[in-house]
């Protein structure tokens, strides 16, 4: 059995769910936006999108545990008790983002952009990993305010709205187009510098973030995407996006790993140019 057989219904209806959901919520004039500890946002949406896809991985006797980024890791059948103690969650979310597990598990992220999301701006989306023995072996990123859903299955390539992607060609980071993470007084001057490097040394360049700028590698749009502290919740759904469009994903190491917190995706052709630029 092929993973998009294993897992391709359940991944489809929490997206489809998470679509609906997101979009009811977004722009919407009582929408609710907190800060937590670390000052990103958090709106009424993320936990409630979050709390579906567990219901549903409980609701369908697939074998999955879930680890996301509102209410931590373990069972579907746990997520009211880790609702109950957010703090508590929350710092066994942080030790399960250390390591991968042994166990399948769902990865989600309800909602990545929820900054986007919360100023009206459409760049946000819902991002769905399997991950099975320490490998991605599925991924889904949906973006229903961009009509746009991409998916990949071990084996079986990337797609983007049912049509086959692949990443570009440009064989040269000086020929290449790079999005970024931004160069703002969370990171250190030394990180700053890494990073403009990399904008400085390419054809053209921008600032965004985020899962968007990696699916714009998978579909060839640009050639080279980087993210500078990301959660693994982040990260799940899009390497494999990405390696099945023909590219690469890894950290700053050159590892094929989400828990480091750097994320860099490439055509392939640029990876190693692009490393050596950031070390």
């Amino acid at each position: 059995m092929g993973f998009a057989q294993q897992y391709g219904a359940l991944l489809t209806a929490i997206a489809d769910e998470a679509d609906a959901m997101s979009m009811r919520a977004f722009r919407a004039a009582d929408l609710h936006v907190e800060r937590k500890g670390d000052g990103t946002a958090l709106t009424q949406a993320d936990g409630a999108i979050e709390a579906m896809a567990r219901a549903k991985v409980a609701a369908s006797g697939v074998a999955l545990d879930v680890l996301g980024e509102e209410m931590g890791t373990g069972s579907p059948k746990s997520a009211a008790k880790a609702a109950k103690s957010e703090d508590e969650s929350a710092s066994e979310a942080a030790k399960s983002s250390l390591s991968s597990s042994t166990r399948a598990r769902l990865i989600i992220d309800p909602i990545d952009g929820t900054e986007e999301f919360s100023r009206g701006i459409p760049t946000f989306g819902t991002l769905l990993g399997i991950e099975l023995n320490g490998e991605i072996v599925a991924g889904v990123a949906s973006a229903p305010a961009l009509a746009t859903r991409w998916w990949a299955y071990r084996g079986e390539g990337a797609f983007r709205n049912g049509q086959r992607i692949h990443v570009s060609d440009t064989a040269q980071l000086s020929e290449a187009m790079v999005f970024t993470t931004g160069t703002g007084p969370s990171k250190n001057a030394e990180d700053r510098a890494r990073i403009r490097r990399l904008s400085d040394a390419s054809r053209n360049s921008r600032a965004l973030g985020g899962f968007w700028q990696h699916m714009l590698v998978a579909e060839g749009a640009i050639d080279a995407a980087l993210d500078w502290t990301s959660k693994p919740w982040d990260l799940a759904a899009l390497g494999i996006i990405v390696e099945e469009a023909g590219g690469r994903s890894t950290n700053l190491a050159g590892e094929r790993t989400i828990y480091t917190g750097d994320y860099l995706s490439t055509n392939g052709k640029i990876h190693d140019e692009v490393l050596r630029l950031l070390r």
